[in-house]
């Protein structure tokens, strides 16, 4: 604890990371929203950002399936967080799978600058592996927060968001008519299937 000049503790910042991951439709973005709007109420300095190319709902709004918004800026790389994040207590940052690797370096230097950060962010891909920059997020965080969304065919919990469309691209936006979430039976399952 510091103390002032008349012995009156001084509030410290300090900051951290927290990761929010999981499957497509699990709730990430709607904890994320949810934590954001926490910090609002408590007067406390908050700017969202999420990547340039995730306009399926909004282009400057960070919006959950459910339809549940925030308004955020959108950046075409993890570098102009640092430049746009200015004088802040909590930084939110959606979709953190599709940054570049930066963002774990960016997210570090906001941490050890005392600034909450919060990101949400698919773990893994359409065919199960580690997604972008969010496993090495998760390793640094000081929480990691996992959502799941329940597998459409068995009522499991989901372990993957199965890709319903034919495409090997990485990155492929999409919804409920691009993606279920599905467990790792159901998922080991249709791979045999194709």
């Amino acid at each position: 604890m510091i103390y002032s000049e008349r012995n009156h503790p001084i509030q410290q910042k300090r900051g951290s990371i927290e990761v929010i991951c999981g499957s497509m439709f699990s709730g990430k973005t709607e904890e994320l929203i949810r934590r954001l709007k926490r910090a609002n109420f408590a007067k406390q300095r908050v700017e969202i950002f999420k990547p340039k190319i995730d306009t399926r709902y909004s282009e400057d709004e960070v919006v959950s399936h459910d339809k549940t918004a925030i308004r955020s800026t959108p950046v075409e790389s993890s570098g102009s967080i640092l430049l746009m994040s200015g004088d802040v207590d909590v930084i939110g940052i959606d979709e953190a799978q599709f940054f570049d690797e930066g963002l774990v370096d960016v997210c570090t230097q906001l941490a050890n600058q005392g600034i909450r950060v919060i990101i949400a962010g698919l773990d893994m891909d359409f065919k199960g592996v580690p997604f972008g920059p969010m496993p090495a997020l998760c390793a640094i965080a000081e929480d990691v927060f996992k959502v799941h969304a329940i597998c459409v065919r068995c009522g499991a919990l989901a372990y993957v968001s199965h890709r319903l469309v034919d495409s090997d691209k990485r990155v492929l936006l999409g919804e409920m008519t691009e993606y279920e979430p599905i467990c790792r039976d159901c998922y080991n399952a249709s791979k045999h299937q194709e």
